[in-house]
């Protein structure tokens, strides 16, 4: 069996010493990391040795064919749905995904993605995990939370496009609608009067594309932990939709296959410096029962149009399946690449 390790932010951890769905251990001691999927199962991985290293090398082979859990058509159908739905006012936004999959190249390594898509997709919150069952390559560019203390931040990115002249009106409405739940969400684990919007529909470049990238800060209130920190804001704003509740109640009709760690929580703590930095599980991919899996969706408002939102997740992925797959085929549609099949 291969090494467990965690690398991130230039440090490789390694010597697993516990694995636990407690996320009140994440209060107690020593450095973890982190994952939990858009459904809400924790694993929270404790290693003893955690320096600054490089990342770790693995064989790398091209994964087989993707596969979409929604067909464009199934995926523009579903866009009119929310927008049928932002009309009755049951919903303002609502982000819907699809996953891709492909069968793992022989004897490949999530090592072996991790590194390629360090040098080829850098990010600012990319890890790479492998734990007994599970295995995680993520080239996330967003802050679900991160700590410093009793300080949380988060940095929803809502809009995106080739190029800043490209975000429309529509991408910095849908932002600040997430903005607004994100701030209502650590409101009720905050001290009063403590949050704050620092950042606001800021323009941030990504290998290939722009985002509106907004910045909530807020100083935890007497007694909140981890536990409470997590119940209050899971899952992100960001990748749900507004009003929360009634968004993931939609969602949950329209996508046929589970999300797993996309669009959940992935990154470290540090009990011991109450430090830490969770990004939201999107640009992320995992292995799990013989097969490669990436997930790629939109935040659907009442001015999207449905063939523009299938565009954009075609976007969103085609540049991370190109390092997958090993080629330079940058800009090629996924249909192109026969990855839009159903």
């Amino acid at each position: 069996m291969r090494e467990a390790f965690a690398h991130v932010g230039g440090l490789l951890a390694t010597g697993l010493a516990d694995v636990t769905s407690d996320l009140a251990a994440l209060d107690s001691r020593g450095w973890w990391a982190v994952v939990v999927t858009y459904e809400g199962k924790v694993t929270c991985a404790r290693f003893d040795d955690v320096r600054p290293a490089p990342h770790p090398d693995g064989p790398w082979a091209p994964p087989g064919e993707w596969e979409s859990s929604l067909s464009q058509a199934a995926y523009e159908g579903g866009v009119e749905r929310i927008r049928a739905a932002i009309a009755e006012g049951t919903v303002y936004q609502a982000n819907l995904c699809r996953i891709l999959s492909a069968p793992l190249g022989e004897g490949a390594d999530i090592a072996g993605l991790g590194v390629r898509l360090a040098a080829r997709h850098p990010a600012p919150y990319a890890m790479t995990l492998r734990l007994p069952g599970l295995e995680i390559a993520s080239a996330s560019p967003e802050l679900y939370l991160s700590r410093d203390g009793e300080v949380v931040e988060s940095g929803p990115i809502k809009g995106t496009a080739r190029t800043a002249e490209e975000l429309t009106p529509k991408d910095r409405a849908e932002n600040v609608m997430i903005v607004d739940l994100v701030r209502n969400d650590l409101g009720r684990v905050a001290e009063v009067g403590s949050v704050t919007v620092p950042g606001l529909c800021v323009p941030e470049e990504a290998p290939g594309l722009v985002h509106f990238v907004s910045t909530v800060r807020a100083r935890l209130a007497r007694g909140m932990g981890w536990p409470e920190l997590l119940a209050a804001t899971f899952p992100p704003g960001s990748v749900t939709g507004a009003p929360k509740s009634s968004a993931l109640t939609l969602l949950n009709e329209l996508e046929p296959a589970p999300r797993g760690p996309y669009c959940g929580a992935i990154g470290w703590v540090d009990a011991d410096s109450r430090r830490a930095a969770l990004a939201v599980g999107i640009r992320t991919f995992w292995a799990e029962d013989g097969l490669l899996r990436f997930g790629a969706g939109a935040g659907i408002t009442w001015g999207s149009d449905p063939h523009r939102e299938w565009r954009e997740t075609e976007l969103k992925a085609a540049r991370l399946l190109e390092v997958a797959s090993g080629d330079d085929r940058t800009g090629q549609d996924l249909d192109q690449r026969g990855t839009a099949r159903p």
